[in-house]
């Protein structure tokens, strides 16, 4: 009897949790018969009584629910890490807690796993957001396809159904400020991908902060691509160039017109621009100096406070 295990990381949900509980069990019979399931849902140290709400849960539905409840709050991915860790099902899934991923997709996925394949990608083809959120999200999506990983769907994904084989490569590679998702697609396993269109959330408000997505994007182009720090020996060659014609081209004022004053304006701007150069060589350099650091380190991804059913 196959067992299916779905991860739900959850950050200040305390109002979602009755709502995606119920959905997620009346999506049950969607499913073969012969399925049986379990929902890990891992506390990533909210603030409100999201805890509170997931025992309340799993009084409900007792024999279902496991709580992972976390110490601090270590970031979603750190939490679904954390779920693939206590997960015991034969295949996994991982959802978002506000419903915005369709979870009637899960039958879809499943079929997908029995034909034989470890990992299947719901890919988000288009979303009910509208604004900003949706311009940076198709941005970061398109330059994590263009400069690292030429594989993944377009338009990125969160909502994904996976072999345990996949799960347990994952938890063997320990990474750290990077994306569990991109990982399932660099271990090399064929997927398949299936679009949908993610929905807009209607209850409570999302934590995901505009500095947050910026730091998963430097995350992601830093655990997945070289461009960064290639991109600097080749504006150091750029430059190189740059200042050996210049270096000619004076040397030949010098020899045509030896009282020609020295141009200040120009000096200023080659120094300037030299300089500027540096500065963001060292930002780069620095950003992968500090994830190597931190790797070094080797402090855990999470510190579980307690485990509950």
């Amino acid at each position: 009897m196959p067992k299916l295990s779905v991860i739900v990381p959850c950050y200040f949900n305390e109002d979602n949790i009755p709502v995606t509980v119920r959905e997620l069990v009346a999506n049950e019979a969607r499913f073969p018969p012969e399925v049986t399931f379990e929902y890990v849902f891992v506390n990533d140290g909210s603030g409100d009584d999201t805890l509170g709400a997931l025992q309340k849960a799993q009084s409900l539905f007792p024999g279902r629910i496991r709580i992972v409840d976390l110490a601090g709050n270590v970031g979603s991915y750190n939490a679904i890490v954390a779920g693939m860790a206590y997960a015991t099902g034969d295949c996994l899934a991982v959802i978002t807690a506000d419903l915005q991923d369709p979870p009637e997709l899960m039958a879809q996925m499943y079929a997908h796993w029995q034909q034989g394949f470890k990992l299947v990608i719901g890919n988000r083809q288009d979303r009910e957001e509208t604004g900003f959120a949706q311009t940076l999200a198709k941005v970061f999506h398109w330059l994590m396809k263009k400069l690292a990983l030429r594989n993944i769907p377009d338009g990125g994904f969160d909502f994904v159904f996976f072999d345990q084989q996949v799960a347990a490569e994952v938890l063997k590679l320990h990474e750290r400020n990077s994306n569990v998702f991109y990982l399932m697609v660099w271990l090399g396993f064929a997927y398949v991908n299936i679009p949908y269109t993610r929905r807009k959330r209607t209850i409570g408000k999302s934590r995901w902060t505009l500095s947050n997505k910026i730091k998963l994007l430097i995350d992601s182009l830093m655990a997945f691509s070289f461009v960064p720090i290639r991109a600097i020996s080749v504006m150091g060659l750029g430059l190189g160039v740059v200042a050996l014609i210049y270096g000619l081209y004076v040397i030949a004022l010098k020899i045509v017109s030896p009282n020609e004053p020295a141009g200040w304006t120009t000096l200023m701007v080659v120094l300037l621009f030299v300089s500027a150069f540096q500065m963001i060589a060292l930002g780069v350099i620095g950003e992968y100096v500090w994830r190597g650091l931190d790797a070094a380190r080797k402090r855990p991804l999470y510190v579980v406070r307690g485990v509950i059913g």
